[in-house]
C-alpha cells in the first residue's frame, strides 16, 4: 500500500481537525500492530507500517500538514500538481510551496532564477547614545561613528577581481540548488558550493576576500528629536551592514538613554520634582520659583496650609510630546521642613504660638489623639 494512494488523515483513521496527540497516539496503536519486527515476512504488514509512517511525518509537522491540507499529496511530489491544482504555478520541491504559503522563512530563501538563492540583506546593527535630559528637552544634531560592514570600492560589491566575472556553479549546474533523498521524499537545499546563487566567483576579489563587503569606521550625523525617553528608538534606514554581493544594507538603529537629573526626574512627559518649604510657609502661604528645562522660571503658589507630601502641577512646562505638540506638566512635590536651629526670640514665639493653640490649627492631630482616647478609653 502506497501513502500516495490513500488520504492521510483516512490512513491514520483520523479527523481533518484532530490535534497533535490524536495523531500521535493513532500513529503508535497503528505502528506497534503493522511493525515488520510483529509480522515477519508479511509484505503487505510492512508496506502498511512504511505507509502510515510516511503519513505521521507529514501531519506531525506543522508546516507540512498545513501544505498537505492545502495542496494535498501534490505538495510532496516532484513537479508540484503538474500546473492545474494550484492555479498553474509549477513547484519544484517542498521548499518552494513552504515559501508559497509561510514567505521566504520557509523553503531554504528560493526565489531568484532557476531557483537560486536571493542575496540576503545585510545586518540591522544596533547603537547606545546617552543624552541628557536638558538634550531629550531640546533635541540634538549630533555625530556618531560606527565601524560597519560596508560595500568594497575595489570591486562595487560583487566579490569579483575586476576584470573577472562569475562562471556557473559546477556542481548544481546553475540552479543553486541540490537534491537529496529522504525516505519516500525528494528534498532540495540550497548548493553548498554556491550558497544557492548558482554561480562562482573566477578570482575572488583580494580586500574583500570575495565578500563583497569590508569593515570601514563611518561618521554618520543624528537628528535627535525633542521628547526623546529611555529607549526611543531612531532608525537610520541603510545604514547598517551592507549585504552580500550588492545586496541591500540593514538598518543602523540608535537607542536612546537618557541619564539621571539631579533635580528632576521624569514620568512619560511629566517631570518631577521635590522642593522643601519653611513651615512658616506651609503655614501661612507662599510662592516659589522653580527654573525649568526650558530657560524659563516657573512660578508656584503655595497654598496655606498645605501638608508634607502634596503635589502642585503647572501645567505645559514638563516635557515636550515626541513627534507631536505640547508639552506635559511640571509637578512640585511639598516637603514641609521642621527648623533644626531657633533662636532665643524664635524659640518664645512659638512658645506663645503653642500657648495659644485650640487644637482647631491641626485637625488631623487632633482627631488622631481622639481615635487613641476612644480605642484605649481615655
Amino acid at each position: 500500500m502506497s501513502a500516495a494512494e490513500i488520504d492521510f488523515y483516512e490512513l491514520l483513521g483520523v479527523d481533518r481537525g484532530a490535534d497533535g496527540a490524536t495523531i500521535k497516539s493513532a500513529y503508535r496503536k497503528l505502528a506497534m500492530k503493522y511493525h515488520p519486527d510483529r509480522n515477519p515476512g508479511d509484505a503487505e504488514a510492512e508496506a502498511h507500517f512504511k505507509a502510515i509512517s510516511a503519513a505521521y511525518d507529514i501531519l506531525k509537522d506543522d508546516q507540512k500538514r498545513a501544505a498537505y491540507d492545502r495542496y494535498g499529496h501534490a505538495a510532496f511530489q516532484n513537479g508540484g500538481p503538474g500546473g492545474g491544482g494550484m492555479g498553474g504555478q509549477d513547484f519544484n520541491d517542498l521548499g518552494d510551496i513552504f515559501e508559497t504559503i509561510f514567505g521566504s522563512a520557509f523553503g531554504g530563501g528560493a526565489g531568484g532564477p532557476g531557483g537560486r538563492a536571493r542575496p540576503r540583506r545585510g545586518a540591522d546593527l544596533r547603537y547606545d547614545m546617552q543624552v541628557s535630559l536638558e538634550e531629550a528637552f531640546d533635541g540634538k544634531n549630533t555625530q556618531i561613528e560606527v565601524e560597519v560592514s560596508s560595500t568594497c570600492d575595489t570591486c562595487s560589491g560583487s566579490g569579483a577581481e575586476p576584470g573577472t566575472s562569475r562562471r556557473r556553479c559546477e556542481l548544481c549546474h546553475g540552479a543553486g540548488k541540490v537534491r537529496a533523498k529522504q525516505g519516500f521524499f525528494v528534498i532540495e537545499r540550497p548548493c553548498p558550493n554556491c550558497s544557492g546563487a548558482g554561480e562562482v566567483l573566477e578570482s575572488p576579489c583580494k580586500p574583500c576576500r570575495g565578500e563583497g563587503t569590508v569593515d570601514k569606521l563611518q561618521t554618520l550625523d543624528v537628528d535627535i528629536p525633542p521628547g526623546v525617553d529611555n529607549g526611543t528608538r531612531i532608525r537610520l534606514s541603510g545604514k547598517g551592514e551592507a549585504g552580500p554581493r550588492g545586496a541591500p544594507s540593514g538598518d543602523l538603529y540608535i537607542f536612546v538613554h537618557v541619564k539621571p537629573h539631579p533635580v528632576f526626574e521624569r514620568e512619560g512627559t511629566a517631570l518631577f520634582t521635590r522642593v522643601p518649604i519653611s513651615f512658616t510657609s506651609a503655614a501661612l502661604g507662599d510662592t516659589i520659583d522653580i527654573p525649568g528645562l526650558d530657560g524659563e522660571t516657573h512660578s508656584i503658589d503655595i497654598p496655606s496650609g498645605i501638608q508634607s507630601g502634596k503635589q502642585l502641577r503647572k501645567r505645559g512646562a514638563g516635557m515636550p510630546v515626541l513627534q507631536g505638540r505640547g508639552r506635559g506638566d511640571l509637578v512640585v512635590e511639598v516637603q514641609v521642613e521642621t527648623p533644626t536651629k531657633l533662636s532665643a526670640r524664635q524659640k518664645e514665639i512659638l512658645c506663645e504660638f503653642r500657648e495659644t493653640e485650640t487644637g482647631d490649627e491641626c485637625p488631623q492631630s487632633r482627631g488622631f489623639f481622639e481615635k487613641i482616647k476612644e480605642a484605649f478609653g481615655g
